[in-house]
């Protein structure tokens, strides 16, 4: 499982149910547009090929985070609908109007900013924060903002906010965030609407409004955590090759400063994989590497370029063998808590140094 670059481990895409994710997310909501947000390289899986089959599957609006984001999707789809969801910086207004791209505009100056360049001339969207406290004009701004006239000279054709804790059906602040969009909604008539991310998308219908905008859920993580199974099909799979089986005694430490030591003779596996290709160096001690099926724990610390696996209960780990860190058992969701963090970070921090393979795109 090597290429010319010698390293040994591929990540595998599947393009064929990145798009199956998108058609089941767009069916939640009939009637409604289904966008995909592809920022950070597409979740980590390709931003290229990932738009690609997206738009063969039917999706025509893309949201990303930054200008440069949004070039490389617009290179790769000419005439998708693309919003920048990070805001207008002084000065941008060129590069984004040379693109037709649309800015995600989040303050009453950057809206004046934009209407002043001549933007409703393009399209351009609204930011209301209704409780993220990150981006986006409050609630009482945007009200102000009725009947505005820089509304209609920014080309304002969507109004969106973004879900604080969607995953979490029972917390309070959906209700309160869901009330006070709709309320804005309302001083905008005629302006389309967008709420639901990926687990907004289950939610509640009260969430839908005109579009949806997931992206995890896109890329096979599991957006109602709540529930007993994940709707969404998986998309990637890390697989590292095994480049060395050795045996030690009792006592014996492995790792960097001897995290580990065997309580027993154990036999050791070093996979051809570290924290230099994103896989997270929290998961040391804590993590597993699934070899013929078996759950083998990784020991000791995981190191830039290789990790150490326990794998005495798998004996068909061999010299040149497979295993699979991301995958079957191992969803990103379960990886990333054994990391103590989110499959959100497992996604978007793999690394450019694999074996890249895309299948059914």
């Amino acid at each position: 499982m090597t290429d010319a670059t010698g390293h040994g481990a591929r990540l595998t895409v599947d393009l064929g149910a990145v798009a199956e994710n998108w058609r089941r997310l767009a069916a939640e909501a009939p009637g409604r547009a289904c966008a995909a947000v592809v920022k950070a390289d597409a979740y980590g899986c390709g931003s290229d090929a990932v738009v690609r089959a997206l738009w063969t599957a039917g999706c025509r609006t893309f949201f990303v985070a930054h200008l440069g984001e949004a070039a490389r999707v617009r290179d790769a789809l000419p005439e998708a609908a693309i919003y920048v969801l990070n805001g207008l910086l002084p000065g941008a207004m060129p590069a984004y109007a040379a693109l037709d791209l649309r800015p995600v505009l989040g303050s009453v100056q950057e809206l004046s900013d934009w209407a002043a360049f001549g933007g409703g001339t393009r399209a351009a969207a609204l930011h209301v924060d209704t409780g993220m406290n990150r981006l986006g004009l409050s609630v009482p701004d945007a009200l102000a903002l009725a009947g505005d006239p820089r509304i209609a000279a920014a080309g304002i054709d969507l109004m969106m906010s973004h879900l604080v804790s969607a995953e979490l059906p029972g917390e309070p602040v959906n209700g309160r965030q869901i009330a006070d969009f709709a309320r804005v909604r309302a001083a905008f008539p005629g302006i389309p609407g967008s709420l639901a991310n990926s687990s907004g998308v289950f939610l509640d219908g009260a969430t839908h409004h005109d579009l949806l905008r997931p992206g995890y859920a896109l890329f096979g993580g599991n957006p109602t955590p709540y529930r007993a199974a994940n709707p969404m099909r998986p998309v990637v799979r890390l697989e590292a090759t095994i480049l060395q089986i050795r045996h030690v005694e009792a006592g014996a430490q492995a790792g960097y400063n001897g995290r580990w030591t065997a309580p027993a003779p154990r036999r050791l596996a070093t996979l051809s994989l570290g924290y230099a290709d994103g896989y997270p160096r929290a998961a040391s001690g804590r993590g597993h590497a699934l070899v013929a099926g078996i759950l083998c724990p990784i020991l000791g610390l995981v190191s830039m370029d290789l990790i150490i696996l326990d794998v005495t209960e798998a004996p068909e780990a061999a010299r040149g063998g497979v295993s699979t860190l991301i995958g079957d058992a191992l969803d990103v969701d379960t990886v990333g808590q054994a990391a103590g963090t989110i499959g959100y970070e497992i996604l978007t921090g793999l690394g450019s140094r694999y074996v890249r393979t895309y299948i059914g795109g």
